[in-house]
């Protein structure tokens, strides 16, 4: 039998992100899961070493790594669209749910368990809800390093998408101290020379 769902999810990197927005630089869809993916690593590494919580650290950089495959078939849809209402937002997220469904057609039968659980991201309990809680904590730190990247770069362009990434993100802050941790410790270095970073 021949199966589609690797060859299909290969193709998140010609899924271009900020689609309405003058970039400086491009950046697709694998290169932001990826990023997301270390960020909700390294969230419940901190959550479990400073504030005493159990989550799997492995498994929410998994759940980062196929956050956005259902943009493989709906695009990368604009936030000021995607969340322009509440029947939008519900509307979007049948589509998404859709789209995973779809994906998952495309695996054996045996393996289709073991993805359905990153992929529909179904909270059974508390920690499963901390858990996508800081993916989707992850998913916002990566878009404001790309706003901080593009100031760094000296494009505008970007400007109001950094101030409100940065208000939710503090937001977020307030009940999840892993996030205000991540901001502190390492999102100053974002941006500065390589000799910088290395010196």
């Amino acid at each position: 039998m021949d199966y589609h769902f690797f060859a299909t999810v290969s193709r998140m990197k010609y899924i271009e992100r900020w689609a309405l927005m003058r970039s400086s630089r491009r950046e697709n869809l694998s290169e932001h899961s990826l990023e997301v993916a270390m960020i909700a690593h390294a969230l419940c590494l901190i959550a479990n070493v400073r504030y005493g919580r159990n989550l799997p650290a492995e498994k929410a950089a998994v759940i980062g790594l196929y956050h956005d495959v259902s943009e493989i078939i709906t695009g990368d849809m604009p936030t000021p669209v995607k969340y322009g209402n509440d029947n939008i937002r519900t509307s979007y997220h049948e589509v998404e749910d859709t789209a995973k469904k779809r994906l998952l057609t495309k695996l054996p039968e045996d393996l289709k368990p073991y993805y359905e659980e990153i992929l529909m991201e179904e909270s059974k309990d508390e920690t499963d809800r901390y858990l996508y809680l800081l993916v989707k904590a992850a998913d916002r730190m990566s878009a404001y390093i790309k706003c901080i990247e593009e100031r760094q770069a000296g494009n505008r362009e970007f400007e109001t998408a950094l101030k409100s990434t940065e208000k939710k993100l503090m937001e977020m802050a307030e009940t999840c101290p892993e996030v205000r941790d991540y901001m502190n410790d390492f999102l100053p270095a974002y941006g500065e020379t390589l000799d910088t970073l290395l010196g």
